[in-house]
């Protein structure tokens, strides 16, 4: 049973065969599905699932917070659910894939007090682009 799942089940949240495939989808390391790409390895699972199953489910996961929305370089937005374990993002700029990563340091720390214009900084977003491996050997 994946993280999500247990989550889930622990809100109360009710698991149809729809939404129980979706968690199971989204379950794993480094998984950063666009929607289009829950769909496919759901209907692979459940084949009369929906795309609009999808796309609601996905919507109510990042509501609940339990799945985060990641959205780079005007591509497809991508979901992630590592949502409760802070972490940044490794992005390949040939290919769109996307990894977690975390910092040694605490992020906020490099935007000193006096770098920040007054404001009163709540989150931090940091994201690292470079080229994976495949598309470094593919040319």
């Amino acid at each position: 049973m994946s993280d999500l799942l247990q989550r889930l089940r622990a809100r109360g949240w009710r698991l149809t065969a729809q939404r129980r495939v979706i968690a199971e989808v989204l379950d794993g390391e480094h998984v950063h599905f666009t929607a289009d790409e829950v769909h496919a390895r759901a209907a692979d699972r459940l084949p009369e699932i929906s795309r609009a199953s999808v796309y609601n489910t996905l919507g109510e996961l990042v509501a609940l917070g339990e799945v985060i929305e990641v959205t780079t370089d005007g591509r497809a937005k991508r979901y992630d659910p590592n949502a409760h374990d802070p972490h940044q993002h490794l992005v390949c700029s040939g290919c769109g894939a996307m990894r977690d990563v975390r910092l040694t340091e605490d992020p906020l720390r490099a935007l000193p007090a006096e770098g920040r214009f007054g404001f009163e900084v709540s989150q931090v977003a940091v994201t690292y682009y470079g080229r994976c491996p495949d598309c470094v050997r593919g040319g």
